[in-house]
């Protein structure tokens, strides 16, 4: 029902205040009469010729009221809707006495008694003094009748009665072969009520665009999964005074205007537990990777309060990314965080899945979230993560950019609802949501089609809470509330390094550092290109290994020194010995930071690197092979000195017999190769 529907309606009915039955009949008796009704709505007759109708309609006399309302709906060219308008004063009327408007769809037309009958039986069902009944005739209920009276719906027809013995025989669990199929459906029958199926209830009053218009789900709230007729779900996301928005979470096929929406009475959720781990899953749980069914049997809201202060314990376990340059300098720890942010192409990814591919091992669940990606992209990923054994140990949750707009908007809820499950089981869990951008523009896209008001860049006012409330799910709990924790790596795409946007800037706010990619870095070689100067944890060294903590930390600051003297001598040509040697470290350090893809580090090695880097130890080797050389010696130690890689693994620390054997090694190395960097 349209505004101006229910504008004039609301005016003729307060206006007739006095004698709204008598409007209701005077109505009637003009509609009744066709040739003036036809006369009203014709283009052919002219409006002073409308106006002097409706001055002389003897169905009129004494009606001001009515008139004056005809009359403005003719001046405004809206007299055909006038029909509309007064059924909704009838509507009006009717509940102001306390009635109610009621539908009846019967297998069969019903005699007088019949609606009779059911007119007692409905206002006593109901508690009503009265009620306005309409009946349809559909012979698809076979047998009995459909009752739907404010909002909520009882089923006592045959259709629905087979309906809800096929449901219980579906949710019944599965037998062992013939015998345990026969129990079954003996469970199911003997537990079969024969009677009503009451449940609230609305109708369908326009679809499209994966959003659906809902009247009469007077009690809906906010993130409640509701179910159509056509098998479909949806989840509520607007409420307004006379119809309710629901984005539908699949396809709209078969949704049309009419279509029955019932209510649930629970929350949005995901199927849970150890069965979708190496699994493919959309957005909703189910399976898109072809390998059969998953068994779960619990269910998570995907909408869930955070977990409060005191449930929290402070960010100290590290967590390891297997990268060099980030492990050194933007650590990242056990329910932190750590936001990814770049243009796009620059390896935002490629890092996440790399620490992913480091978790191998670890006792730590892996949970990527592909928002908006394309369906070629997702399934390589999956095939990295496979080739490296990490699908063991990983969940891919799916909504590409042929998914609707709340499928993508759904996806890193559902993530974290997965993820959460873990955690509450004592669990360590990483969970990548890639991208929040384009999380971000499928809300607008919602927004947009849910009528809400635009703001920044057309994104709505709430988009920073929408992040927000996802984000904040991630942390360490304390060991009385499962001591499991979970870590948020969300990416960022950003359009020319443009950090100020207005997305980019709510994220940064509300995570514990980032990881800034710059263009220029990664076109000129150096992968990851992680931009020391703009990235920072905000965890920072609390969430380090004593060995990292100990060979890093002189890395930013000779990084930054590095840059500094860079750019004031790039044209210089007579540069003093102590600028030269302050250069050629800078540039081997960059050097040793670059590192190949799907090639994690373990602690060990990037001890054993950061220590020979920052100590100056390799400042004399060639810059051209430097990064090979002490890729080799790395090696050789783990080669061997097994003992000491491990001692460093297992303790986390680089103890003073550790640093006497690297240095030996090194030199040795050094002297072994040192007539081949001469010649």
């Amino acid at each position: 029902m349209s505004e101006t529907i229910e504008r004039y309606a609301a005016t003729l009915y307060g206006l007739a205040a006095e004698d709204r039955a008598g409007l209701i009949r005077t109505a009637d008796a003009l509609l009744a009469d066709k040739a003036l009704w036809a006369s009203l709505r014709s283009g052919a007759v002219s409006p002073a010729e409308k106006a002097e109708l409706l001055r002389t309609a003897p169905e009129l006399a004494g009606s001001e009221v009515l008139r004056g309302v005809l009359g403005l709906l003719a001046q405004e060219g809206q007299l055909a809707d006038f029909p509309a308008v007064l059924e909704e004063v009838r509507r009006l009327d009717l509940i102001a006495r306390g009635g109610a408007p009621c539908t009846v769809t019967c297998a069969r037309e019903p005699d007088e008694a019949m609606k009779e009958d059911l007119r007692k039986a409905v206002c006593r069902l109901r508690g009503l003094d009265q009620a306005a009944m309409s009946f349809r005739v559909d012979p698809e209920l076979l047998g009995g009748f459909v009752v739907e009276v404010q909002g909520v719906t009882y089923d006592y027809s045959v259709k629905g009665r087979l309906d809800r013995l096929a449901r219980g025989l579906e949710d019944a669990p599965e037998g062992d072969g013939l015998e345990g199929l026969i129990q079954n459906m003996r469970d199911a029958i003997q537990g079969f009520q024969a009677g009503e199926d009451r449940s609230e209830t609305g109708r369908v009053q326009e679809v499209g665009d994966g959003i659906a218009t809902v009247s009469g789900l007077d009690r809906a709230v906010y993130g409640e999964l509701v179910e159509l007729d056509t098998g479909a779900k949806g989840m509520v996301m607007d409420l307004s005074r006379e119809s309710v928005g629901v984005v539908l979470l699949g396809s709209e096929n078969g949704v049309r205007e009419g279509t029955l929406v019932r209510r649930t009475g629970r929350p949005a959720d995901v199927p849970v537990g150890d069965g979708l781990i190496g699994r493919v899953v959309d957005v909703l749980g189910q399976p898109i990777d072809g390998l059969g069914p998953i068994h779960t049997t619990e269910t998570r809201p995907i909408e869930h309060e955070a977990s409060g202060v005191v449930t929290r314990e402070p960010v100290t376990v590290p967590l390891q990314t297997g990268i060099l340059a980030i492990d050194a300098m933007v650590p990242i720890g056990r329910g932190q965080r750590e936001l990814i942010i770049g243009d796009r192409q620059t390896g935002k990814t490629a890092i996440a899945v790399d620490a992913i591919l480091n978790q191998k091992g670890q006792d730590v669940i892996c949970i990527y979230v592909a928002i908006g990606q394309k369906a070629s992209t997702v399934a390589r990923i999956q095939d990295t993560l496979k080739r490296y054994g990490a699908m063991d140990y990983s969940i891919i949750v799916s909504a590409t950019a042929s998914d609707s707009a709340p499928l993508q908007y759904i996806a890193p809820y559902a993530g974290a609802a997965m993820g959460e499950y873990f955690m509450s089981k004592g669990k360590d869990v990483l969970i990548v949501y890639d991208d929040l951008s384009k999380h971000a523009v499928a809300y607008r896209t919602l927004s947009l089609l849910l009528k809400r008001s635009p703001g920044r860049e057309a994104y709505p006012g709430d988009v920073f809470y929408l992040h927000s409330r996802l984000l904040e799910r991630a942390c360490r709990l304390t060991e009385e509330h499962g001591g499991g924790s979970m870590t948020a790596l969300p990416i960022i795409e950003t359009q020319a390094g443009d950090v100020s946007a207005y997305i980019p800037t709510n994220v940064i706010s509300i995570t514990d550092g980032q990881i800034y990619l710059e263009t220029d870095l990664f076109f000129a070689g150096q992968r990851p290109a992680v931009n020391v100067g703009l990235s920072v944890s905000r965890v920072g060294g609390a969430a380090q290994t004593r060995a990292i903590k100990k060979t890093a930390g002189t890395l930013r600051i000779d990084l930054a020194r590095f840059r500094e003297l860079e750019v004031f001598t790039q044209f210089a040509s007579d540069l003093d010995a102590a600028t030269q040697q302050t250069l050629g470290h800078g540039r081997r350090l960059l050097e040793l930071l670059k590192q190949p893809l799907y090639r994690p580090m373990p602690v060990s090695r990037q001890a054993v690197i950061l220590y020979v880097a920052t100590s100056g130890l390799v400042d004399d080797v060639p810059l051209e092979k430097v990064r090979d050389f002490v890729l080799d010696f790395a090696k050789e130690m783990e080669d061997a000195h097994g003992d000491v890689m491990e001692e460093i693994q297992s303790t986390g620390n680089l103890s003073g017999p550790a640093v006497e054997t690297i240095r030996t090694v090194l030199e040795d190395a050094k002297k072994r190769v040192s007539a081949t960097w001469q010649a």
